[in-house]
């Protein structure tokens, strides 16, 4: 699955420390630290029918990232939200839209590993383009990397981070095996996490998901789980293994760029459904519902 270039994007403006770029023009010193180590955190955040949904947790995660990386200089939860809006203003966009708001520990002195060499404070970028859920129209098939996700003792995957490459390098495989992404199994073989999406199964009515340990707690995830339990679904967050992947009877992901995607093959098995419980079709329902009325308004 490969996403295509929208022409709306064309003529977007992208905001750069204080300023509002055209898309070609945005850009950062060669010597930020996003450019010099991937030294950088991130969010993915979605608009719809004028609200940012799940604003709240979405600040609340970059600065908790930020901190754990000992950023100084951080901008405030509200200068953050205020470049936002003004950034989402400028494209007049109110709906349809994924924004990647991004925090560097900021430009560097000179080229260089220490971060006692950033001393500029952090930079903050905004780049709103105009995407509807990236699953929308395509049942996934996954592949499993041979690639493990960092475990705590690496790098912990609570830190929402712009490092990317161990998740790259899996997408590189399910690439070259025909896959739409890749399975990535935590260090001891578990199931952890698609290369770019968290993973929920069911079998015989009840949910599954890893435990977040190696994976990233995602706010789509919690959020799913939240529904779960409202719709009277029993949940179960444990380890998981390819097996029991195979054998589930649904299989799904989670993300703010795909929301909720059906998975309909893992390593060539299909996924069949052989019991009379069907749980995705209702969790889509009640997301749609929730994404439609909750989330913070934009202030135009």
């Amino acid at each position: 699955m490969l996403q295509k270039f929208d022409p709306r994007n064309q003529d977007i403006l992208v905001y750069v420390n204080g300023d509002l770029l055209p898309r070609a023009e945005a850009k950062v010193s060669v010597f930020d630290s996003v450019v010099q180590g991937g030294d950088a955190v991130w969010e993915g955040i979605r608009v719809y029918n004028g609200k940012i949904f799940a604003l709240e947790e979405h600040m609340l995660r970059l600065q908790h990232s930020a901190k754990a990386m000992a950023f100084a200089a951080v901008p405030t939860t509200n200068q953050i939200k205020q470049a936002l809006f003004s950034t989402l203003e400028a494209n007049e966009m109110r709906d349809d839209t994924h924004v990647r708001l991004t925090l560097t520990r900021g430009e560097k002195i000179t080229s260089g590993m220490n971060p006692k060499l950033n001393q500029a404070g952090c930079t903050l970028i905004v780049l709103a383009e105009w995407k509807p859920p990236i699953y929308q129209s395509i049942k996934l098939k996954l592949s499993t990397s041979s690639i493990r996700r960092n475990s705590p003792q690496n790098l912990d995957s609570k830190i929402h981070h712009n490092n990317l490459i161990n998740n790259i390098l899996a997408k590189i495989e399910a690439n070259l095996c025909g896959a739409d992404d890749a399975l990535m199994l935590d260090q001891i073989g578990f199931v952890s996490e698609t290369n770019a999406t968290n993973i929920f199964m069911a079998s015989q009515g009840i949910l599954y998901t890893p435990h977040a340990d190696s994976c990233l707690p995602g706010i789509t995830r919690s959020k799913v789980i939240d529904l779960a339990q409202a719709l009277g679904i029993s949940l179960v967050e444990k380890n998981l293994s390819l097996t029991e992947f195979y054998n589930a009877d649904e299989v799904f992901t989670t993300g703010t760029m795909g929301e909720l995607a059906e998975v309909v093959e893992i390593d060539s098995r299909e996924i069949t459904n052989e019991s009379e419980h069907l749980l995705l079709p209702g969790i889509k329902e009640a997301f749609a519902s929730m994404v439609s009325v909750e989330g913070e308004k934009l202030p135009f």
